[in-house]
């Protein structure tokens, strides 16, 4: 973790994250039919919802095409969704203007060599354990927690904590509430 990554953090407004390697495992399934299947982490999802009523505007940046991450998204409620994107770094910028934010402002998680440009041009840069060294070294935080293992939910907490609303989070849980 670099020594300003928490203040990095507290300045979030969005955060977007990569699927393949972050909210999965990278695992591709592949059905004779054609049909692609991944497997995604409830408690990263829920990370994701915590965010979003945190006040932290949430999406999902991909290179690949997948039904089922339209689906994922939907469930979680994320309407920021761009897939088969080629320049990630240039999706985030096209969505923090969006929402009249500066690019210091959104933070990105991202486990590959192909994300480099996005992780170098946002506020807030993650990845997961996995990630190349080229990628981990250039990351603001690196996750304990594998990518689609929890790692996801990791970051939304260190945001959360950083910006001084896990607790709420937590204590609203306990009065019965939720989100």
């Amino acid at each position: 973790m670099s020594r300003d990554a928490e203040e990095r953090a507290r300045g979030l407004k969005l955060m977007a994250f990569d699927v393949d390697g972050v909210l999965t495992d990278g695992t591709l399934f592949l059905a004779d039919s054609g049909e692609e299947m991944k497997g995604f982490n409830v408690r990263d999802g829920h990370g994701m919802k915590m965010l979003r009523a945190s006040g932290v505007a949430v999406a999902i940046i991909t290179a690949r095409r997948s039904r089922v991450v339209e689906l994922r998204a939907r469930e979680l409620g994320i309407e920021l969704l761009r897939q088969g994107v080629e320049d990630k770094a240039a999706a985030l910028a096209e969505i923090a203007a969006g929402l009249d934010l500066a690019e210091s402002a959104a933070g990105y998680m991202g486990d590959d060599l192909a994300d480099l440009p996005v992780l170098a041009r946002c506020g807030f840069a993650a990845s997961v354990p996995e990630a190349p060294d080229a990628v981990r070294s250039r990351a603001h935080y690196v996750a304990r927690a594998g990518g689609g293992r929890g790692a996801v939910r990791e970051v939304c907490e260190f945001v959360l904590r950083a910006q001084g609303t896990l607790e709420r989070a937590i204590e609203s849980f306990l009065a019965g509430g939720g989100w």
